[in-house]
């Protein structure tokens, strides 16, 4: 395993992030494909052997469930303070002004929330999940840095937004003097490039790191053109790359795949590694290959001549999960 800071933060995490929304009890979630404690279990296990130390969830991610199967997985295969633990904030937990956006009664009582699902004391990243219109940006900013400086968190991401969004926060973090976002977790794929036109840039200006979700397009750049899985089938997002202008992207990644001798999702994600402001894709594990394909990807350097191929047939289109 490599590491490396986030962004130009002091935090140390592993360059590949084990993402937990493939965890959760799917009597309590809307997430078909999640895995159980009983399931996850090898999935945890192979994470703490390969080193990967960066591990993602959510408070919505499968009604909760998410967080606390991944705190139970901190306490029976690692150590707390081993485990870089990240979650989000934003999405609905419950109706009533608490249970859903960036005011700062939802931040005080989702940190809480989640900090009893988690079985901790604190989280190491907590990120905003979307952007809150109706919040203003300086209540969401104040009132993280309060929960920062409460011992609750110990530093604050976003996720995807655009950028004069993310801008917009970060402008008011540092007037009001409160603390910054030192990570960005955005979608970003072969077959989703529209944050390489701005949120990039203002990311390598501003000194944060990225964390791409979906690195392997919802496993599209997995496998070969057309193949289905229980997670494709049943996943919305995925349904946003079955269109045909995705087709020669996938079979580039699968002739140089096939060239060099390995799986098609080592080479996607090495791509996805080139990116400098790329600090760690997040790869949501459902079988016992997929972290082990991960990990092999920081061996895979690309030629600039396959990265051009790679690259070539991609055509503008609308930036998606904001």
């Amino acid at each position: 395993m490599d590491y490396t800071r986030l962004g130009s933060s002091g935090l140390q995490v592993s360059r590949i992030a084990l993402g937990c929304m493939s965890f959760g009890d799917t009597s309590r979630g809307a997430h078909e494909w999640a895995l159980g404690d009983e399931a996850a279990a090898p999935m945890f296990r192979q994470a703490v052997d390969l080193g990967i130390t960066f591990w993602d969830t959510a408070n919505v991610y499968s009604a909760g469930t998410s967080e606390e199967i991944t705190g139970r997985a901190i306490r029976e295969f690692s150590r707390r303070e081993d485990v870089v633990l990240a979650t989000k904030v934003f999405f609905p937990m419950h109706r009533g002004p608490g249970g859903s956006g960036l005011s700062r009664k939802a931040i005080m009582e989702q940190i809480d929330a989640s900090l009893t699902r988690l079985g901790t004391d604190y989280v190491d990243l907590y990120q905003i999940h979307r952007f809150d219109p109706q919040t203003p940006v300086e209540e969401t900013m104040e009132a993280l840095h309060d929960v920062v400086k409460a011992g609750k968190v110990r530093y604050l991401g976003a996720s995807s937004m655009w950028a004069w969004q993310f801008a917009k926060l970060q402008h008011a973090a540092d007037l009001g003097g409160w603390t910054r976002f030192v990570s960005m977790q955005n979608q970003y794929s072969l077959l989703q490039r529209e944050e390489e036109r701005e949120m990039f840039g203002l990311l390598a200006d501003q000194g944060v790191g990225s964390v791409p979700w979906s690195p392997l397009a919802k496993g599209r750049l997995a496998r070969p053109w057309g193949e289905q899985t229980l997670r494709s089938e049943n996943d919305p997002m995925g349904q946003r790359y079955v269109g045909e202008e995705n087709r020669p992207i996938v079979e580039a990644v699968a002739r140089i795949a096939d060239a060099r001798g390995v799986p098609m999702a080592q080479v996607a994600l090495a791509w996805v590694l080139r990116n400098p402001v790329v600090s760690a894709p997040i790869v949501g594990p459902t079988k016992d290959h997929h972290l082990a394909d991960a990990v092999a990807a920081l061996d895979v350097h690309l030629t600039e001549e396959e990265a051009a191929a790679l690259e070539e047939h991609y055509t503008l289109r609308l930036p998606s999960g904001y």
